[in-house]
């Protein structure tokens, strides 16, 4: 592996292999041109040398492995290379720059480029995937309490479906080792969760892009993308078969109802079934362009509501136990209506997680100093009445 100083990096400059930061991540694919922004990035983080296996090329080398049809990038797959876009915030800068949420941007980061490299079919396999599936694992040993509330908070807007993958990929993490499952079955099935839905890239934009109801044969393509997904992970990343299974399968119904093939039961890989229930919540309480997001105490009911129809009851079961039924972030009323923001969950007692209040009995709003946290486990004379819409309460202001 060669190690290349980032003040060496110039706008431009291609390599004949891709080119990795810090902790394996990938920085550009091979033969993808590097930005400015790609160098910013790198000088932003501090971020002092890269890695390659391959070598530098001249333009006129370059185009010559072109022409030669070694790694063919077209001018419209460089252009479809660039993320897709911006991340934005609208937490304080002290959050934006805190060591969590650093951590989860550079995820989504990292998968956009990832995905932008499989849609232009730029050469790529699972040494980025799995670099990004370890990382993100490491992040959830170090911050084990700030993702969820990042995925309930929508705070990271662009970028769509890297994000989604993401926070689909750490909630099956926590469901996994909530499951007690072996390291390296969770390592297998966060990498399926990043890739379960990179079959969208070979469908229409006039279908995954459409607002509104899609017609019977626009909506029996949509079903198509899961062997899309599996034709991706094996021939193009060559994946293990655990990884394709979960791209597969994780459409499959605990009842034998879904798609592609009509399993039911333990038919289903254990990692799509756990996949599955991931998805299926964070696509509830993320906003699409047709529908307004759930509350994660609404979506958390509905996947208790379910009654072995899609998921795996156990799945349900260890889901519910890492996410409590008020999950972390929840805004809550409290029965002296009282408002607090849910802090932590007992495992063992979802009903009664620990919270910190916003708003006392009498209306007073607290100032974020003056918030004292509250195990509505051991302080028995309070529970929560209801949740609150997030962008309903003003506590904040």
């Amino acid at each position: 592996m060669n190690k290349i100083e980032v003040s060496t990096l110039k706008p431009g400059q291609i390599f004949s292999m891709p080119v990795f930061s810090e902790e394996e991540n990938l920085l550009v694919p091979a033969f993808v041109p590097l930005r400015q922004k790609d160098i910013d990035f790198l000088v932003g983080f501090d971020i002092e040398e890269v890695y390659t296996e391959g070598l530098l090329l001249t333009t006129n080398a370059a185009n010559a492995a072109n022409a030669a049809n070694e790694k063919p990038v077209l001018e419209e797959q460089k252009k479809a290379v660039k993320p897709t876009g911006p991340v934005k915030f609208s937490i304080s800068d002290v959050q934006q720059n805190s060591g969590p949420y650093r951590a989860y941007k550079i995820l989504i980061k990292k998968l956009d480029v990832l995905f932008a490299a499989i849609k232009a079919a730029v050469d790529t396999d699972m040494h980025a995937v799995d670099s990004i599936s370890t990382q993100l694992l490491q992040d959830l040993r170090d911050y084990p309490d700030s993702f969820v509330d990042y995925i309930l908070g929508g705070e990271v807007y662009g970028q769509e479906i890297a994000k989604s993958s993401v926070n689909t990929a750490i909630l099956s993490a926590l469901t996994a080792q909530e499951m007690k499952l072996p390291n390296h079955k969770i390592q297998n099935i966060v990498s399926g969760a990043l890739l379960h839905d990179v079959g969208m890239f070979r469908l229409s934009k006039g279908i995954t892009e459409k607002k509104g109801g899609l017609s019977d044969a626009e909506l029996e393509q949509i079903k198509s993308h899961p062997m899309h997904s599996s034709k991706i992970v094996t021939r193009e990343l060559f994946g293990s078969h655990e990884v394709n299974m979960i791209a597969m399968q994780h459409h499959e119904r605990w009842d034998g109802k879904g798609y592609p093939d009509g399993l039911s039961g333990a038919a289903i890989e254990l990692g799509a079934r756990i996949v599955s229930v991931a998805d299926a919540f964070e696509a509830m309480v993320s906003k699409k362009s047709y529908r307004n997001s759930l509350l994660g105490y609404q979506a958390v009911k509905n996947l208790l509501s379910d009654n072995g129809r899609r998921f795996d009851p156990d799945v349900i079961m260890a889901f519910t136990k890492i996410m409590g039924i008020y999950p972390i972030g929840s805004i809550v009323r409290l029965n002296n209506e009282s408002v607090a923001r849910v802090v932590n969950v007992h495992h063992d007692a979802p009903l009664r997680p620990v919270i910190e209040m916003l708003i006392n009995d009498d209306g007073t709003v607290l100032k974020p100093r003056e918030r004292p946290t509250v195990d509505l486990l051991t302080e028995k004379s309070l529970f929560i009445k209801t949740a609150i819409d997030p962008k309903e309460f003003s506590g904040d202001e």
